[in-house]
């Protein structure tokens, strides 16, 4: 996957439950529109969700299952359930939560990648990470590329964007790891798109800005007269 997706964009199609276009078919829909609009990759949350765009599209998958954990902050597959269930809905690549944060019922993130290789070692993992730090640890793990989804979302990066001071994080991680490095958050407009592959991102996922329409109506409705 990683080949196909290099110096390309990866469209994140998601619509969580609470969210108006939450829908395996619709999602596949939408997976449609991005190839049709020259996407490379997809991003996908949920097995359901994964298996429907791949009735739509022959385009290379990144599966994630967000799930709630009481006694963990981590929800991006979290857990070996969650690897299973990609595993069965044949995608590309499955990106799990990297952080140094605990995980559900104690489980271990080498752990969890030792499972995924033990399962199927075709199937290519993605790092999701906050920190400089998580991206070094993915690398001694053994994952195959890190992205940088999680910065900004945990209780130590909080209210930091990607783009904040010309991609500073971005470029930080690119310095750390020789891993292909795919940026991810707050992408908003094809100039920043741009500007992270000038920085020296292998390939970048775009979600929001392209596939939630309520949000992209929020930012015009802020820009109207007062």
């Amino acid at each position: 996957m990683l080949e196909k997706i290099n110096r390309k964009l990866v469209v994140s199609c998601q619509a969580l439950d609470n969210e108006p276009l939450h829908s395996s078919f619709i999602m596949g829909r939408m997976a449609l529109a991005a190839k049709e609009g020259g996407a490379s990759g997809i991003r996908a949350n949920s097995k359901d969700d994964i298996i429907a765009i791949k009735k739509e599209v022959s385009l290379p998958v990144i599966g994630i299952v967000k799930r709630n954990y009481d006694d963990s902050e981590v929800f991006i597959t979290a857990t070996k359930r969650e690897i299973d269930e990609l595993l069965e809905s044949g995608c590309e690549m499955m990106a799990l939560d990297a952080t140094m944060r605990n995980r559900p019922g104690g489980v271990m993130l080498e752990e969890l990648v030792s499972y995924a290789r033990s399962k199927n070692s075709a199937v290519q993992l993605m790092a999701d990470i906050s920190t400089a730090e998580d991206a070094i640890q993915a690398e001694k793990l053994g994952f195959d590329c890190v992205s940088t989804t999680l910065y900004g979302y945990t209780n130590e990066t909080k209210g930091h964007k990607l783009y904040d001071e010309d991609f500073a994080f971005l470029k930080s991680v690119v310095n750390e790891v020789s891993l292909p490095v795919i940026a991810e958050g707050n992408i908003m407009t094809p100039e920043m798109l741009k500007r992270v592959f000038e920085l020296g991102a292998f390939s970048a996922v775009v979600g929001g800005a392209i596939t939630r329409p309520q949000q992209i109506t929020a930012r015009f409705v802020e820009q109207l007269p007062r």
